[in-house]
């Protein structure tokens, strides 16, 4: 691989490194480590290491990763299917377990495709609070959605928005913030080969303004004491510490939280720095700070280039006019929640106007019968599709929404279509009617092929009073929800998604 590598950047990290150079480049030459990380939405570690006894060396800097082998393939596996794991490139779990994530916190992961760090997020909420996701790509937000609710998230809002028109919506609205920032990747070039093929030295440019504008427009949405974690995957000083350096000149209101250097992580490198280059005085007195920074290296640790930064909005530090509109600001927020207007539906009017009024009817009659202790307030409307919407959003009008929450499924012709996301947000002990596979039973990889399977009556398990086994069941593999199934008369139709079908 090392052979490979654009020789501009082989030059521009011999000049950085010095004597690490060698090893540095040594480490291109190894075999790249692959990881997973559990959801812990779904079950415990405990509970999945029982599950997947083979993985036994663990990700030292988060408590839910483990390293596996590239002959273990787990995305072919019926548990993946399950939602119980993501799959994840072991340094890339970092910047999420440094935002320090607590439940009922509202949280933005700005730039959040396909949705690893997104889904990380939602496990240390568990199911409490909001996680807004977001990604300026119409392509790459597809693959957002799919994942948040492969790993049965409820309190999500995936939006398809530019980072500058979230401002005003969510001024001083959040508790913590990610910023995984589009960078020149070159950490990644052991992972993704063709990335180093592609790269070209002006990319380090190109992304550093992007990067500055995410940073400035971050600063904006968070609330006084809040957090914001800044990521890349490149090795580019000037995409990194120079942009936290500027950064913090120019917001006073910030400090970096210094990172604990363990785990192999090595600090940011302020003698990379031109002083010249910063912009201002200021920048260049905040470039010593950057040592509180994390880089990630391959030859340090067991996995691809990173770089990590904290930041904390610390209030005494605001000037007291950026104070007093956030706290005019917040106080409007807190009055708009308490007399946030509702049709009778329960419809969300400040997500979606002009609504047709639809029978909501067959969706709480399919909830009560076969998920009865499942809440479902807070129900929005788009069209025939029904979502349940997290508590305090502001009004997103004019903001691209592309899930205003847990989308349940649709009404159409007074018939209720439960969706697979509502599925995968279920548990087993949430429902009162479902069929139980097991992972090593034929019927479980046939049933993710999208096949019909012949399921007798003594198969379809019942809770509660219910005692009706036709119509919509649970499918579940070692008691983990994977999806529906329609039964009637010992044939089971199968509703899996064409798209999410084993191959």
């Amino acid at each position: 691989m090392g052979s490979q590598l654009p020789e501009a950047f082989v030059t521009k990290m011999k000049s950085l490194l010095g004597e690490e150079f060698p090893a540095f480049i040594a480490s291109y030459e190894e075999a790249r480590r692959y990881g997973l990380r559990v959801n812990t939405l779904k079950c415990s570690v405990n509970e999945f290491l029982s599950l997947m006894p083979s993985l036994q060396e663990p990700i030292p800097w988060t408590s839910t990763g483990y390293y596996y082998q590239e002959e273990d393939r787990p995305g072919k596996h019926p548990y993946y299917h399950a939602g119980l794991y993501y799959i994840q490139e072991p340094s890339a779990m970092a910047p999420a377990e440094l935002l320090d994530v607590q439940p009922g916190e509202r949280v933005l992961d700005l730039c959040a495709a396909p949705g690893g760090k997104s889904t990380q997020i939602a496990a240390k909420l568990q199911g409490q609070g909001l996680l807004v996701t977001n990604d300026i790509h119409p392509d790459r937000v597809k693959a957002l959605v799919k994942n948040i609710e492969l790993n049965g998230v409820r309190n999500a809002v995936v939006l398809n928005e530019r980072p500058d028109k979230l401002q005003h919506p969510f001024r001083a609205f959040f508790d913590k913030i990610l910023i995984d920032a589009p960078c020149s990747g070159e950490g990644m070039f052991r992972k993704e080969e063709e990335m180093a093929k592609a790269w070209h030295p002006d990319w380090v440019t190109r992304y550093a303004s992007m990067q500055r504008d995410l940073l400035r427009q971050a600063a904006i949405m968070l609330r006084p004491g809040g957090r914001i974690v800044y990521s890349t995957c490149t090795f580019s000083p000037e995409e990194n510490e120079a942009m936290i350096a500027q950064f913090i000149a120019a917001h006073p209101q910030f400090r970096i939280v210094p990172i604990p250097m363990e785990h192999g992580f090595q600090p940011g490198r302020p003698d990379w720095l031109d002083i010249a280059e910063l912009g201002s005085l200021q920048a260049a007195a905040a470039a010593q700070e950057v040592t509180g920074t994390a880089r990630l290296w391959p030859h340090h640790l067991a996995g691809e280039g990173h770089f990590v930064a904290v930041l904390e909005y610390q209030a005494d530090k605001a000037s007291p006019e950026r104070l007093a509109a956030e706290t005019k600001f917040l106080k409007a927020d807190k009055e708009r929640l308490k007399t946030k207007g509702r049709d009778r539906y329960g419809t969300d009017k400040f997500l979606f106007k002009k609504q047709p009024v639809i029978d909501l009817q067959p969706f709480y009659s399919f909830m009560q019968e076969l998920a009865p202790e499942v809440p479902t307030a807070n129900v929005v409307l788009h069209g025939e599709h029904i979502y349940l919407s997290p508590e305090g959003l502001p009004d997103l009008s004019g903001i691209r929404v592309i899930r205003p929450g847990w989308y349940m499924g649709s009404v159409r012709k007074q018939r209720f279509e439960p969706s697979h996301a509502l599925a995968m947000g279920l548990m087993q002990s949430d429902v009162r009617r479902w069929i139980a596979l097991s992972v090593k039973a034929s019927e479980t990889v046939r049933y993710l092929k999208g096949e019909t399977l012949e399921i007798t009556e003594e198969q379809v398990l019942l809770s509660g009073d219910l005692d009706k086994k036709k119509g919509y069941c649970l499918i579940t593999v070692d008691g983990y929800a994977v999806g529906w199934g329609k039964w009637m008369d010992g044939m089971l139709k199968n509703e899996y998604p064409a798209g999410w079908r084993w191959t």
